[in-house]
């Protein structure tokens, strides 16, 4: 073999050296990897085509292969679900009603049986002497069974002027909010991250936590809404309360 230097083997080939010493230096992405994030922050509908052309009307010039490339790199291809927005929420003062049926409060809470399956307690009280309505346990409490539930209480003692809740998925769903306005009933409805504003029910869900749910093992569903029975009935029947002169809900509301 001969020994030859690059040069004298450039020359021969006639090829410049700058060719065969050229190493590929990869560029960066995160330009646009800036771009889409932040295009994507602001539309989370938005596609690719959207987002090309979002970023040469911005002045970039940046080959739309590029950026593809990128788009699917980061997985923004795949169809994204936005986070439903809820509309604005009017700071509203806490008032307690001077009547039985004119307000409602309704809130959920959660806890596990013993062989770690999870359920759901649908808890609604009249705010005027703290009864508690019904007490609706189940895996899964969707917001027709929340009507269902209303629609039991409609028919044994009516139905209130206004419900306050918060922006839970089964609050703020179509059908419930249909049946508040067939019923002529406001629902109010606090601001994002204010559970004072719904106190009331925020402390009867303290009791049934400390009393009930923290003081059994549940085995089986129909255990929970035995023992939840037998609390709600001792509660508004037989437990005096601070804010009712030392009443019972059921005193209180006869008084």
């Amino acid at each position: 073999m001969h020994s030859l230097s690059m040069r004298q083997a450039c020359r021969i080939i006639n090829i410049p050296r700058s060719t065969v010493s050229y190493q590929l230096k990869p560029k960066s992405d995160q330009h646009v990897i800036d771009l889409l994030i932040d295009l994507v922050d602001k539309h989370p509908g938005i596609g690719f085509w959207k987002c090309f052309h979002r970023i040469r009307k911005a002045g970039h010039s940046i080959n739309h292969k590029r950026v593809y490339r990128v788009y699917t790199r980061l997985k923004l291809n795949i169809r994204r679900r936005a986070r439903k927005r809820l509309p604005a929420r009017i700071k509203q003062s806490f008032f307690q009603p001077l009547e039985k049926n004119k307000v409602w409060s309704i809130d959920f809470m959660s806890d596990s049986l013993r062989d770690g399956r999870r359920f759901r307690l649908l808890n609604i009280i009249d705010d005027y002497n703290r009864e508690v309505l019904a007490i609706e346990v189940d895996t899964s409490l969707p917001a027709l069974r929340v009507i269902r539930v209303l629609e039991r209480l409609k028919e044994r003692i009516g139905l209130p002027e206004r419900i306050r809740v918060d922006n839970g998925p089964e609050f703020i769903s179509d059908s419930l909010d249909q049946y508040c306005r067939d019923n002529n009933i406001l629902l109010m409805f606090i601001q994002p991250g204010k559970p004072t504003q719904n106190s009331l029910i925020e402390r009867c869900n303290g009791s049934i936590r400390r009393e009930l749910l923290n003081a059994y093992i549940f085995k089986s569903l129909s255990e929970v809404r035995e023992k939840t029975e037998e609390w709600r009935m001792d509660y508004n029947n037989f437990r005096p309360h601070d804010a009712l002169n030392d009443k019972t809900p059921v005193e209180y509301a006869c008084a």
